[in-house]
């Protein structure tokens, strides 16, 4: 007797043996036992789910001798010739290749007139019905909508949309769903124990991934495995035959990306490119990966719901806590996209090395919300990346608006020690100035976000006695308010530097030039609206002031567009 491929050697013979669509066949169990049976079925789902094996099952119990019955014999004669496709009653027609018409009237319209020559029921199974057209459904829904009670409709499809509504609504339809791949895992496991082959769970679940819900292709594609490597079958046996990418390779390319290696990534492409995997197939195997990470980040309880092998979960949950959640959405949608992009770029490796470096570019990335959390709105934290204030002239030490000599603060005050670490031993003669720099520069290295964004915008600093004190231009009253929620850490800076207690204060100018109003009234000035202040309004932006703290710069002019 010739060789049965596996797929037709292991077809499941009853309801129990079909795999992962227990809704389907528990329905039709219980209609047959309550002998509740519809006159037409359409069973929809993707290929390899199991619809005409189902619907092939349905017809033996129906017509079984020891029937109508939920379990059929399997050893009567309808139950044989129905398994083997040659009992008269059940005729399955393949929709692809009789599309017209006439072969719907010659073959079904024309058959009904007539009552079964043996069995119980005559069954239409037609398979890939979307593929009839239009004139032939037309010609089809009267025999649906009425038909004698000998005849039973059974009806499969890969695409339910196509089918028109008249159908359906007289139809009962059942929608069969992918097989997971722990399901496919399972059965495959079962095959090769029954025929005595060799194999690791992790090349079992990669055939099952391969086959993506298919139960007839995983058995195809162990069968040939098996061809290729005997009674034992190995993880680089499926890689190589199937073509498809080892989990190993996929977690050296991620770990490559943590680890920031560059190199590494190149010579893990140049593995993949030597061995003849397709890169299109690597992007979208670790676009699985990814997926696989995520589901560990959002519900560590569903880890074995990830499809891989129980070797592989330790190893994936290591390199998964180097990954936020907003790191592995911004990697899926990178790899999503380049599957699709690679197929029509000509070199396709120089593709792939690039997309690897813009993955690692892309986890330096800090989301802006993220961003002003840690900046506290005010500067209340620090971002943890440290980056050179700009030079502004409205802070320098040698700002002509403070006298080195001022009276106020006598050079030799007992109160600003000599010997302060904060100060250096040159600035004993000028203790006012050497607080006011030591101040400005424990505020740019503390908070350096609050230092380029409210400090730096300061007209003037006066330093005199025991308080120091900002000046703010008139429109800057929201960068005053923001001073003044930092004012007690200021204060303890001040303490801190110069050994006694200080007052650190914010006020407001009287005019924009920092200088107090003149008694004398000044020339009324022409009529029209008021002058905008477009700086100040840039720098009250959070948005503005998040971008200062990470780029140092520093806004000379704004324009309005």
């Amino acid at each position: 007797m010739s060789y049965q491929v596996l797929a037709r050697k292991y077809r499941p013979q009853r309801f129990d043996d079909v795999v992962g669509q227990d809704v389907v066949t528990r329905t039709l169990r219980n209609a047959i036992a309550s002998k509740r049976l519809a006159h037409a079925f359409v069973f929809a789902g993707s290929r390899g789910c199991g619809k005409t094996t189902t619907a092939r099952i349905l017809a033996r119990a129906l017509n079984c001798e020891k029937g109508p019955t939920p379990d059929p014999c399997g050893v009567c004669d309808a139950c044989v010739e129905i398994a083997q496709g040659r009992d008269l009653d059940v005729l399955e027609i393949d929709a692809a290749s009789h599309t017209g018409v006439d072969n719907i009237r010659e073959v079904v319209i024309a058959g009904l007139a007539f009552p079964p020559a043996r069995d119980r029921y005559k069954v239409f199974i037609i398979d890939e019905v979307h593929q009839l057209s239009s004139a032939s459904f037309n010609a089809l829904l009267k025999s649906i909508e009425e038909p004698p009670p000998h005849a039973v409709f059974m009806m499969a499809t890969t695409e339910l949309h196509k089918i028109p509504d008249t159908i359906l609504s007289r139809s009962q339809v059942f929608e069969f769903r992918t097989i997971s791949p722990k399901d496919i895992t399972n059965q495959l496991k079962r095959i090769a124990e029954i025929e005595h082959i060799e194999g690791s769970d992790t090349a079992f679940a990669l055939i099952a991934r391969a086959a993506e819900g298919s139960m007839r292709d995983a058995q195809s594609a162990l069968d040939q495995v098996i061809a290729f490597a005997g009674k034992t079958v190995g993880v680089d046996d499926v890689s190589t035959v199937l073509g498809l990418v080892g989990r190993d390779l996929l977690m050296d390319v991620i770990d490559a990306v943590v680890a920031e290696d560059g190199p590494r990534a190149f010579a893990l492409t140049e593995r993949a490119v030597e061995s003849g995997t397709d890169l299109r197939l690597v992007c979208r195997e670790l676009s699985q990966v990814v997926r696989d990470m995520m589901v560990m980040t959002v519900d560590p309880s569903r880890v074995g719901d990830a499809e891989l092998a129980p070797e592989e979960r330790e190893r994936l949950a290591v390199l998964t806590r180097e990954f936020s959640k907003e790191d592995l959405m911004r990697a899926f949608d990178l790899l999503s996209t380049a599957e699709q992009e690679i197929r029509n770029v000509s070199h396709p490796r120089y593709y792939f090395e690039m997309i690897l470096l813009r993955w690692m570019h892309l986890r330096k990335l800090v989301p802006l919300s993220e961003l002003l959390e840690q900046m506290g709105g005010a500067g209340i934290k620090s971002v943890p990346r440290t980056v050179s204030a700009p030079t502004s002239s409205k802070v320098a030490p040698t700002s002509n608006k403070i006298a080195p000599t001022s009276n106020k603060v006598a050079p030799t005050s007992s109160k600003l020690a000599p010997t302060s670490s904060a100060i250096a031993p040159s600035d004993k003669g000028a203790p006012a100035s050497s607080l006011k720099d030591a101040l400005l520069a424990e505020i740019r290295s503390g908070k350096g976000f609050f230092y380029n964004t409210v400090v730096a915008q300061a007209q003037k600093i006066d330093v005199a006695d025991d308080r120091v004190t900002f000046t703010f231009l008139p429109a800057h009253k929201a960068l005053r308010e923001q001073f003044d929620q930092s004012r007690a850490w200021l204060e303890a800076a001040a303490e801190r530097l110069s050994g006694r207690k200080i007052v650190v204060s914010a006020v407001q100018a009287a005019t924009d030039n920092g200088e107090p109003l003149s008694p004398e009234p000044k020339a009324a000035a022409p009529a029209g609206p008021p002058k905008r202040d477009l700086k100040a309004e840039a720098l009250e932006s959070t948005g503005v002031q998040a971008l200062l703290d990470v780029f140092p710069a520093e806004i000379r002019d704004v324009e309005e567009m």
